[in-house]
């Protein structure tokens, strides 16, 4: 076994402590309310105590390895591997009564995602992705050459629907999805459910198991300001954001990448 990877052990353990915590999400939908953050986005009790659950976790089962989560540091940690937390994506929606959202953490080696879980409660459905090995969907192994489903959608987020505004005399090429949750937005397109996804100012936090999960099943991704993988320890992402296009192909980068170009326009 390669040194970077978990072991079977880390793997198990990592599979009940998301099971807790998707567990008490459930539990708590629709009987809790929000109230807003600083950067005026939302946040629940549910939240931080996903956050602290997941962080105290990952401090047993992976003891000398780092954490950046969306509800504590943000800075990136200096050790070799290092996790990337969003302990619950897709806030507004749970709030708001809505059943989608996605428990999504990834393990990161030398500044590359190495391995990701992405978990969406409602749906039991959980994503395990490992770098080189592939994608397993609930226990099975998704096959990429039997993942071609054509779908003539494309997921847009809040921030980025203002691209149509700008280019309101062109017909936007597909169907337009917004699902509220980063994570989800881009998991559509590995999936086949959207040919693409135009994210205007995700954290690394809403991507990073997302992203592992793209480049698993042969998908492609545009960085249109910020390339994740130029990032130093250290660095504090609080404030950097990472607009990016992913598609089920790179011609279909093509077709998105001058309506992407329109959310770096001021």
């Amino acid at each position: 076994m390669n040194k970077s990877d978990l072991t079977n052990k880390q793997l198990r353990e990592l599979d009940s402590l998301f099971k807790e915590v998707s567990k008490r999400q459930i539990k708590d939908f629709g009987n809790i309310s929000a109230s807003n953050k600083s950067d005026g986005s939302l946040i629940t009790s549910c939240d931080l105590w996903s956050d602290k659950t997941i962080v105290d976790g990952l401090a047993t089962i992976a003891p000398d390895e780092g954490v950046l989560s969306e509800e504590g540091g943000k800075l990136i940690p200096s050790t070799k591997a290092y996790w990337v937390v969003d302990p619950l994506d897709g806030t507004t929606n749970f709030a708001a009564g809505i059943p989608y959202w996605s428990i999504s953490v990834a393990r990161f080696v030398d500044g590359k995602p190495q391995s990701s879980f992405l978990i969406i409660p409602t749906l039991k459905k959980k994503f395990v992705s490992i770098k080189g090995k592939g994608v397993w969907l609930n226990n099975q192994k998704i096959d990429p050459s039997r993942n071609n489903h054509q779908s003539e959608c494309v997921s847009l987020c809040s921030r980025s629907i203002k691209i149509l505004q700008k280019n309101p005399n062109s017909t936007f090429p597909g169907k337009i999805r917004l699902l509220g949750v980063s994570s989800l937005n881009l998991i559509s397109v590995a999936m086949g459910q959207t040919f693409g996804a135009i994210e205007s100012t995700p954290k690394i936090w809403d991507i990073a198991a997302a992203w592992l999960l793209l480049e698993e099943l042969n998908c492609s991704i545009e960085w249109l300001e910020t390339d994740p993988l130029n990032l130093l320890s250290g660095q504090n992402l609080s404030d950097i954001s990472f607009p990016l296009i992913a598609c089920r192909s790179q011609r279909k980068i093509e077709t998105l990448k001058p309506w992407g170009n329109l959310l770096l326009e001021k």
